[in-house]
């Protein structure tokens, strides 16, 4: 079998895809991407770049797409290459909304292509409009709907579509439903396993938490918004008046991913240091982890907050729950299918800092009680997202698309 990937990231989403299908030497795995973060034996890597990016005279509502399309002629171009070097797949899968799938087709007519349909902007009803004190202005609606054009023009000449969740298939116009099927992309549950008698020690960055008997945890690519970082610092000082032995350790970088920045210039980590009191010397910034020290941080935690607009689904929370930690969510879409409250985890009001401290508060008070909790979080994944369950989900839809191909 000969596949070929498209990715901006390697290896993004299809890291378990395309290392197990590099590991038999009896297929041909090609990835074409921008940037590479690992190395999968097997997988032969072929860097694309676009030449320059969208320009400030682009109309403001059409630079993400100028963007898609600069991707897209630079993938096509990688995959013409390819072509030449009589490299002909039997299935394309790639990431649709950056632009990289947007031409492939036309230089692999009778290729199919699997699109992975993470996201569909709204202007209303997910994240945009969520939060009251930044309102959707009509300007920002167009601006909303145009930023869809490369993802609608993938939804219609995609074979098939996946999405990781049913809340995020449910973005998508009705009309495409029938072409997308949910299918998470797996959690490696044996990587990401309890370790009850952990000790959170990373010499790399000088933090040693071995005697720490109340760990509170939050991961996220960046501080901000979108992922509840202010809400969730204002909890923190408010949780630390509490509780004078309790040590937070914040995962991730400081800036945003998917906010608009403070229009002062300054990062959300910044501002909230200056909002609020807190004692530095039990709030740990780690920066970006590599895999296991990241696993090593929810592995110790004695609570693992998760805060979210409306939006995609993070890997963390549910990697989280792998580790049997007890996790604090917002009572979101995205959180709520996968967290019944008071079963596998609990829930919170986003807009409450009270209430989180509150919940975090009352976890830490009595530990044994949240055991059930902890191994229902385990065992949900166990049961609907670990890689033993979904994979053969996934390998049978790449099969049957190959097949129909044949």
């Amino acid at each position: 079998m000969k596949l070929l990937f498209l990715h901006r990231n390697f290896p993004g989403q299809f890291r378990y895809m395309a290392s197990y299908y590099a590991g038999n030497s009896g297929n041909t795995v090609v990835f074409l991407a921008t940037a590479v973060h690992e190395d999968i034996p097997g997988v032969h890597k072929v860097i694309y770049r676009p030449e320059g990016s969208s320009r400030p005279t682009t109309h403001i509502y059409l630079r993400g797409f100028e963007d898609a399309v600069l991707y897209g002629q630079s993938a096509c171009r990688a995959a013409i290459q390819l072509r030449e070097q009589g490299f002909i797949p039997d299935l394309i899968i790639g990431h649709s909304g950056w632009g990289p799938t947007l031409y492939v087709q036309d230089v692999y007519p009778d290729v199919p292509l699997l699109c992975y349909f993470e996201w569909f902007y709204r202007s209303h009803g997910s994240t945009h409009g969520f939060d009251p004190a930044t309102p959707v202005s009509e300007d920002n609606k167009a601006e909303i709907r145009t930023k869809n054009m490369a993802i609608m023009l993938d939804l219609c000449h995609s074979t098939l579509g996946l999405s990781p969740t049913r809340w995020q298939k449910q973005q998508f116009p009705p009309e495409f439903h029938n072409k997308i099927q949910v299918i998470h992309d797996g959690v490696n549950t044996a990587l990401f396993c309890p370790a009850p008698e952990a000790k959170l020690v990373i010499p790399r960055i000088g933090l040693d938490l071995s005697e720490a008997e109340e760990i509170v945890t939050y991961v996220a690519t960046g501080m901000e918004p979108m992922r509840g970082f202010p809400q969730f610092m204002e909890a923190v000082s408010l949780l630390q008046k509490r509780r004078p032995r309790c040590h937070v350790v914040v995962v991730g970088e400081d800036r945003v991913e998917y906010s608009n920045p403070l229009a002062n210039g300054k990062t959300y980590k910044q501002w909230m240091l200056e909002q609020y009191e807190y004692d530095l010397t039990r709030i740990h910034f780690t920066g970006r982890l590599n895999l296991l020290e990241y696993r090593e941080v929810i592995q110790a935690s004695t609570v693992h907050v998760y805060l979210t607009y409306p939006y995609i689904l993070s890997w963390s929370l549910l990697e989280a729950m792998a580790c049997g930690c007890l996790v604090i969510g917002s009572n979101t879409p995205p959180v709520a299918e996968v967290i019944e409250d008071g079963g596998n985890g609990l829930l919170v009001d986003f807009f409450s800092p009270r209430e989180l401290a509150d919940k975090i508060d009352g976890a830490l008070n009595d530990p044994g009680a949240c055991q059930l909790i902890r191994r229902n979080a385990r065992n949900t994944i166990l049961e609907k997202y670990s890689l033993d369950v979904l994979f053969p989900k996934q390998r049978e839809l790449v099969q049957a698309l190959v097949d129909r191909r044949a």
